[in-house]
């Protein structure tokens, strides 16, 4: 089966690779008249994560654009039916989706919570024109002294390697300005 074209973004908190990744969907299906999809993994944990969400799809509604709007914490792949080679995916974000994963679904064998996420990206990706991934970088510089978060880190590490393998396109996002990392800038 012939899969979508997979661009990673990934970035620091507020480097703006969540607008970043909307942009350049939206520059995707202007060329092809294709449909635009947000997943949204997050969930409203806290207040700052319920700000963050209303944030960004405030953001998607100020544009001229029709966003369809995916609530989905985990199982990516439950919804990969919707979608055609008609349509460009945001998927935002590989962070959430993990905790997710770990936290809500009790996936504590890290190589099960790696397999789930990747197989929800493999999913979406055959069945989309385009597949665009947003993920925070959090592997930079030192690990974290204490363990658990050590091991996220590890694991979403591990996430973002297997990612970037696949991708066809990979940006890393630095105070709003993407540097291309893997494939063509276009």
């Amino acid at each position: 089966m012939e899969t979508g074209e997979l661009i990673f973004v990934t970035g620091g908190v507020r480097s703006g690779k969540s607008s970043y990744a909307e942009n350049k969907a939206i520059e995707l299906s202007r060329k092809s008249e294709a449909k635009l999809h947000y997943i949204a993994c997050g969930m409203p944990s806290d207040e700052e994560m319920a700000e963050r969400i209303a944030r960004h799809q405030a953001n998607r509604e100020s544009v001229p654009v029709h966003w369809k709007t995916w609530e989905c914490p985990y199982h990516l792949q439950c919804i990969a039916g919707y979608f055609s080679k008609q349509d460009i995916l945001v998927l935002d974000c590989v962070t959430s989706l993990l905790n997710n994963y770990l936290f809500d679904c009790a996936l504590d064998d890290p190589p099960n919570a790696i397999e789930s996420i990747l197989t929800d990206i493999t999913c979406l990706q055959e069945t989309a024109a385009a597949l665009i991934v947003v993920s925070n970088e959090v592997t930079q510089g030192m690990p974290h002294s204490e363990s658990f978060t050590r091991n996220y880190q590890y694991i979403l590490g591990n996430v973002h390697q297997q990612i970037v393998y696949y991708a066809d396109t990979v940006f890393l996002l630095e105070n709003g300005l993407p540097i291309c990392k893997k494939g063509a800038a276009s």
